[in-house]
């Protein structure tokens, strides 16, 4: 058995590896306040009092944002927070989870979903409050190439290298359902709050993007459900029309998985009569990794969108940004 001096030196790690790869090169904020934590020992001490899914940085960021209603301004600001309030940040860290809802990752699962025989049944598993699952109301703009309304609230811009498909349009959703063990409500006040608290310090457009989200959702309510994805999905996807192609789909969710559970539900998967889009960090999947023409980079942050397995494109972690592989062509 480790000790929790060795836990918490891995902590530690985890810390600076998120300030330097995770959060430099998007929130300069964040970097600072996530290598502070790793250099003193009351903030680690406090985090190793947690359950250890629960020590994670955007987790213990996100719920400060979420108590004070804003980042610490630097490092010892976040030190009198979270030792000033540790009862009050221990109990929404228990009770919450890191559930970031970025509807810009639609920019890069449009492409894959528009070439798919449709209508379309959508499955988001880990959908939080669900606002990936209305890929067709939202506006987009592909290095100049527009598709969707202009007039739309949502409006996501992508940049694109390679050569990959480009959508002719949206396509034709019939049914939208999610899977998560804590649902979100999009009409829910407080709920969205947390996912504000969530977006990192200097991302506003993120912010605004989140609240035109929301109230789309709001006013076409997904079905999502309660409870564990490979319990719960087998019977969604059976729920589902039968004139429609059902898409089960995932960002940034199944590196929360113990690798039993992730292992279950990739098999779990494969087996149904689905088409199966994931979008996650490129270790996540393994099998997805090892079909990659190259290995990737020892810190590559972007993430790997891939099709029934096979990768297509590296995609920026929150949106914006679509580099297409050679096995994208064929889908163009």
């Amino acid at each position: 058995m480790r000790s929790l001096d060795e836990e918490l030196s891995d902590l530690a790690d985890h810390y600076r590896w998120f300030a330097q790869v995770e959060a430099a090169p998007l929130s300069p904020r964040y970097a600072e306040l996530a290598a502070a934590v790793a250099e003193d020992a009351e903030v680690l001490a406090f985090l190793g009092t947690l359950p250890r899914p629960k020590r994670q940085a955007n987790l213990l960021l996100g719920a400060i944002q979420y108590l004070h209603g804003g980042p610490p301004a630097d490092g010892a600001e976040l030190r009198d927070r979270v030792l000033g309030d540790a009862e009050r940040l221990r109990a929404t860290m228990l009770t919450r989870a890191t559930q970031t809802n970025e509807a810009a990752r639609c920019a890069a699962l449009l492409p894959v979903l528009a070439g798919l025989p449709g209508p379309l049944a959508l499955i988001e598993v880990g959908a939080s409050a669900g606002l990936c699952l209305y890929p067709d109301r939202y506006g987009y703009d592909y290095s100049g190439v527009r598709v969707g309304p202009a007039s739309r609230a949502v409006q996501l811009s992508c940049e694109v290298t390679g050569t990959g498909p480009v959508p002719g349009g949206v396509p034709e959703v019939v049914r939208r359902a999610g899977i998560d063990l804590n649902p979100l409500d999009p009409a829910d006040a407080d709920d969205v709050a947390w996912l504000q608290a969530l977006i990192w310090p200097g991302m506003d457009e993120r912010r605004d993007r989140l609240t035109a989200a929301a109230a789309i959702a709001a006013r076409e309510p997904a079905d999502i459900r309660r409870g564990d994805l490979v319990e719960e999905l087998p019977g969604l996807v059976a729920a589902m029309p039968a004139e429609a192609t059902v898409v089960v789909f995932h960002t940034a969710v199944l590196a929360y998985l113990p690798a039993a559970a992730k292992g279950a539900f990739t098999e779990l998967v494969a087996g149904l009569p689905v088409r199966w889009v994931s979008q996650e960090g490129v270790g996540v999947l393994p099998a997805v990794r090892d079909r990659l023409p190259e290995p990737p980079a020892a810190d590559e942050a972007r993430f790997l969108l891939a099709l029934d397995g096979e990768p297509l494109a590296y995609t920026a972690a929150h949106g914006g940004r679509i580099d297409w592989l050679p096995a994208a062509a064929a889908l163009g």
